[in-house]
């Protein structure tokens, strides 16, 4: 029998994956965060221990390049310096869901009124 086709998401497939998706963790439990904070965080994820700072930064600007992070506001360092904070968007959020639901199940427990939404919003997109 052959393997159900699974559809990923681009921003879950490939070698930035694994980060990506702890990015998306971390600031989904813990809310804005800096790119200091979301990097602490990760560094205590286990697989992640040793990722390095400039990958990370490299990572959150590339997803809110991609439209999965946006800046919140701007916060004070020790230092005095200011620093920007990172939320996830709502297309972040979806994407955290379609990831934890498969598209059968989906369709196996909307209703015919949130279908037809789904199908407004779609066909209002192509």
């Amino acid at each position: 029998m052959p393997k159900p086709k699974t559809t990923k998401l681009q921003v879950f497939k490939g070698r930035e994956a694994k980060l990506n998706q702890a990015i998306f963790q971390t600031l989904a439990l813990k809310g804005p965060q800096t790119i200091y904070g979301i990097h602490k965080q990760i560094r205590k994820t286990r697989g992640l221990r040793y990722t390095r700072y400039a990958s990370v930064n490299k990572r959150v600007r590339s997803l809110e390049i991609s439209g999965y992070l946006e800046k919140s506001s701007a916060r004070k360092t020790k230092a005095g310096f200011e620093t920007m904070e990172y939320e996830l968007t709502a297309r972040a959020y979806l994407a955290l869901a379609f990831e934890s639901i498969t598209l059968e199940n989906l369709l196996k427990q909307i209703n015919k009124d949130v279908a037809l939404d789904i199908l407004a919003a779609i066909i209002s997109l192509l």
